[in-house]
């Protein structure tokens, strides 16, 4: 990890670029604000879900906040339900599985290792 960090900068939303995030395809696409190439271990960004169901295993902190849409979340054996504006605090370690036909999620993680 670089010991510089890059300067400031403003990511406009109608610019960003949402790619195809792991085997996933369409189904989850990820625009990224910052991470590494940033020389910083906090990532950010937005994810979007499109007819997902994908099992996942956190191995950093992270926070999630649904921008639009409604994101289901499963773990510990519940069904957590995220509408407009709610966020989740997930610790390193959840093993969980996101359901949604659409929606769009803003991220932040610690430490930026995926």
């Amino acid at each position: 990890m670089s010991t510089n960090k890059s300067p400031l900068r403003i990511e406009r939303f109608q610019t960003l670029e949402f790619k195809p995030r792991f085997e996933y395809g369409e189904m989850a696409e990820v625009a990224e604000i910052c991470g590494s190439k940033d020389g910083t271990e906090l990532g950010t960004g937005f994810v979007r879900l499109t007819n997902a169901k994908i099992p996942w295993s956190i191995d950093y902190d992270e926070v999630l906040t649904v921008i639009e849409g409604v994101l289901y979340l499963h773990a510990n054996g519940e069904t957590h339900e995220l509408n407009r504006l709610d966020s989740i605090w997930l610790p390193a370690g959840t093993k969980l599985i996101y359901e949604s036909e659409s929606v769009l999620i803003s991220y932040a993680v610690h430490p930026m290792e995926w």
